[in-house]
């Protein structure tokens, strides 16, 4: 597993812009971030529901605050709840070669979950605890303002999109995600979560996300890298 997508074909898109060109927004990278650690700390003090007293570290979300792509995952595991950051474990490991396989660096993204703190056991989300935490997430998307959102997993998909339908119904296509009335939607790709992928490893399953991420990319208009080797 060197390289996430090793063994299917890339098609390479010439004369696309680098994978680290970013779009000019009117607040300026250094505002976004600021505004970005004030909701780190915000998070690191909440106290709204039982999440807060069984966690070790909250876990904000971290990565470029100009970032065109934003990964949301569920919430965090126990790695992520060990060391504060997000997509830390072997589910993380996995999203990093995805990432990578996209010719991209963690840096240039940036990576969220719905719940910013982790359930006991690993558990499922509760609803009055995404109720509490989604506030957070939305105004880390309202600040960061990407052009494209990658929700991982169901639980991600289900909550942006205000839907129940179940992921395969909701993978490949670029749906709506609205941050407000007065503001037009920010695309969203949803696909399956790195953790299922690593329960269910097979070709199909690594061709969807590839399928997935292509389409991301050609979206924003970066190249698709050449065929991998590993």
């Amino acid at each position: 597993m060197e390289q996430f997508f090793s063994g299917f074909s890339l098609k390479s898109t010439a004369g696309t812009p680098e994978p680290q060109q970013q779009k000019e927004d009117d607040m300026t990278a250094a505002q976004k971030a600021a505004e970005l650690e004030k909701i780190a700390a915000e998070v690191n003090k909440c106290r709204e529901c039982d999440l807060g007293s069984t966690r070790t570290n909250a876990v904000p979300g971290e990565g470029n605050p100009n970032a065109r792509i934003m990964f949301v995952g569920e919430g965090p595991g126990a790695d992520e709840d060990a060391q504060g950051r997000p997509f830390v474990g072997r589910a993380g490991q996995l999203l990093d070669k995805i990432i990578a396989a996209c010719g991209l660096k963690r840096s240039d993204v940036y990576i969220g979950n719905i719940l910013k703190c982790r359930p006991p056991g690993n558990r499922d989300p509760r609803a009055d605890e995404i109720i509490n935490c989604l506030p957070y997430l939305q105004r880390q998307i309202e600040i960061i303002s990407p052009e494209i959102i990658v929700a991982l997993g169901a639980h991600a998909a289900r909550t942006l999109l205000n839907t129940t339908k179940p992921i395969g119904q909701l993978r490949g296509q670029f749906l709506d995600y609205y941050t407000g009335i007065d503001k037009p939607p920010t695309k969203l790709m949803a696909t399956y979560h790195p953790a299922y992928l690593l329960r269910n490893y097979s070709p199909d399953n690594r061709r969807k996300v590839w399928e997935d991420m292509q389409k991301v990319l050609t979206e924003l208009g970066l190249p698709i890298p050449e065929r991998q080797t590993g």
